[in-house]
């Protein structure tokens, strides 16, 4: 088995790139670039051994395996960070709860907040920071505006 891989050593480094490609893509769902980065630099030091720029040895193929994986990293990292940003920037959290409207059973003020039973959990009520209230009074029909964790951010409906 070694002796074959010694003498099929470009077929080696392109099928180690392409198995390296391979559990990135379904074993890390492009989670770690690392194996994408070191995948990309096994199948080029496979491609420079086909096309004879490149001694079959070892050493050299080691060397140029780990040259082309730090210039293929840096060649790739601005733009993958600048796509994976922009993928990140453009989902915003969304929440059913999100337009809710109810009477508040107690006063609230920015400092004060209130609580309020929906679906079996009490959630804190509090003053929106868009809102321009600094009170909304008890009975009075709000809108929740942004929720978080077990808290309803409210502004006075009209």
């Amino acid at each position: 088995m070694i002796e074959y891989i010694n003498t099929n050593l470009s077929g080696f480094w392109i099928a180690a790139g392409f198995s390296m490609l391979a559990i990135e893509v379904l074993v890390f769902g492009f989670g770690s670039i690392v194996f994408m980065f070191a995948g990309l630099g096994a199948i080029a030091t496979g491609l420079l051994l086909l096309a004879g720029l490149l001694p079959e040895s070892w050493i050299a193929t080691v060397a140029s395996f780990g040259i082309s994986t730090g210039i293929i990293s840096a060649l790739l990292w601005k733009p993958l960070k600048k796509i994976s940003d922009r993928s990140a920037a453009d989902q915003k959290p969304q929440s059913d709860l999100i337009g809710l409207t109810f009477r508040l059973e107690q006063d609230i003020t920015t400092i004060n907040p209130g609580k309020y039973r929906y679906s079996g959990i009490d959630w804190s009520v509090q003053i929106d920071s868009s809102s321009n209230d600094e009170k909304i009074n008890k009975g009075q029909q709000v809108e929740v505006v942004s929720v978080d964790v077990g808290i309803f951010r409210v502004k006075a409906s009209d």
